[in-house]
């Protein structure tokens, strides 16, 4: 038998055990496993999101910064019900999904917006949730061309805007 066919039916045993292990997985392995991923993602992603948006809600209270941004963007938010603050929530999901969540809880928080407020919001955080990090993933690997990027910009902007015309509507 050459070294070849020896190899090759080393690999096809090799293979059949990766096969049975993975088959005789108990449940609860499953579900720990997944929770271990889970957990992870809250302590290296989420968290840490969420607590720079409530520093950053918190830096603009104190400037004085987050009363011209309800100001300037009451106009706009107003035509979905929305006080003028909610922009930052939805400049917030652009970035991150997380930052959203965190600055959307801060104010929150501070009884900026309610609870009403945050539901029609949410389909648009998830519309537009971490657009940024999402091009700069996976179009930047993918060789995607930068001129189409104001495309997608476009197309996200017009579902998030759909997104809260439909649920201020609802709600």
């Amino acid at each position: 038998m050459s070294e070849q066919n020896k190899s090759n039916k080393s690999n096809e045993r090799n293979e059949k055990n990766e096969n049975q292990i993975t088959e005789n997985k108990y449940i609860t392995d499953i579900f720990v496993e997944g929770a271990r991923k889970g957990w992870n993602i809250g302590i290296y992603s989420m968290i840490p999101n969420i607590l720079m948006a409530f520093v950053i809600i918190q830096l603009l209270r104190i400037t004085g910064l987050l009363d011209v941004i309800g100001v300037v963007f009451q106009p706009l938010m107003g035509l979905w019900g929305l006080p003028g603050e909610t922009a930052l929530v939805l400049i917030a999901a652009i970035m991150s999904m997380g930052g959203a969540a965190g600055v959307a809880a801060s104010l929150f928080s501070d009884s900026l917006i309610s609870v009403t407020d945050i539901a029609v919001m949410v389909p648009s955080i998830y519309l537009s949730g971490s657009l940024i990090q999402y091009l700069g993933r996976v179009l930047g690997v993918i060789g995607f061309a930068p001129k189409e990027i104001g495309v997608l910009f476009l197309i996200t902007f017009i579902n998030s805007l759909a997104a809260l015309t439909v649920m201020s509507i609802i709600i």
